[in-house]
């Protein structure tokens, strides 16, 4: 696989794609440095999610930051199902802080792992009682010392909430941009680090999102659509799909 680090060709045709089965170029590709490849990748993105944002719902600061953390391991759409109760009940960090733990159990029970996103919720808002005023601050090291917020979430927080931009690597942001070749790295803070380095700052967040619809919708885990996939002239791993 080409690694983000190599020059890496685009076909001059739409039938030819990126990287034989022999390792050799097919004659008449275009050369692409990483920085120019991680842009056409994006503009050819925004081609076809042009409004791409982030899915799940929220009106503040502290409800994305909330929803955020209930998403772990469970879908955007089922935490949407669940959030505007949640949101009604606990509108503000004291709220969080003041609940129940079984009636905000028995409230996130259809996300599963209640138990632990409940303590998650409540630990959250005594921390932002304590040290923060009840708000949720904007840093990334004040972010990741709330309970349950880890840097994923902090930069969806930053990004979205406050207008950061920054490179959310999730499992389908770390399948795509490897399948892509630009990036080899294993961790996602190093994948964050090599692919954000290839793009301009201000497109990180929409980058995110964008790369995460694609990896939903077309360049799934198991089986990637690679023949309808709009960026299969640029992907080195289209031809072993």
């Amino acid at each position: 696989m080409t690694t983000a680090s190599t020059p890496v060709t685009v076909s001059t045709t739409s039938k030819a794609r990126a990287g034989s089965p022999t390792g050799r170029q097919k004659p008449g590709r275009q050369k692409l440095g990483p920085r120019d490849k991680a842009g056409r990748v994006h503009e050819l993105l925004t081609e076809i999610y042009p409004e791409a944002v982030c899915e799940l719902n929220f009106t503040n600061p502290l409800e994305l930051t909330v929803a955020t953390v209930l998403s772990a391991q469970c879908t955007d759409e089922r935490v949407n199902q669940v959030t505007p109760e949640l949101f009604s009940k606990y509108p503000s960090a004291a709220d969080y802080a003041a609940a129940d733990r079984g009636e905000l159990e028995a409230l996130l029970r259809p996300l599963g792992f209640q138990r632990a996103k409940a303590g998650h919720l409540i630990g959250m808002g005594e921390a932002l009682e304590a040290h923060f005023g009840g708000e949720v601050p904007q840093g990334i090291e004040e972010l990741t010392s709330l309970p349950g917020v880890g840097r994923k979430t902090a930069l969806v927080v930053r990004g979205n909430a406050f207008g950061l931009p920054g490179l959310t690597v999730d499992t389908h942001v770390t399948r795509v941009c490897t399948r892509l070749g630009l990036t080899t790295a294993k961790t996602p803070l190093a994948i964050e680090k090599e692919v954000a380095a290839q793009l301009d700052e201000a497109e990180l967040t929409d980058f995110s999102h964008r790369v995460i619809l694609h990896g939903r919708r077309v360049c799934t885990a198991r089986k990637p659509q690679c023949g309808a996939c709009i960026l299969a002239e640029l992907c080195p791993s289209a031809d072993e799909a």
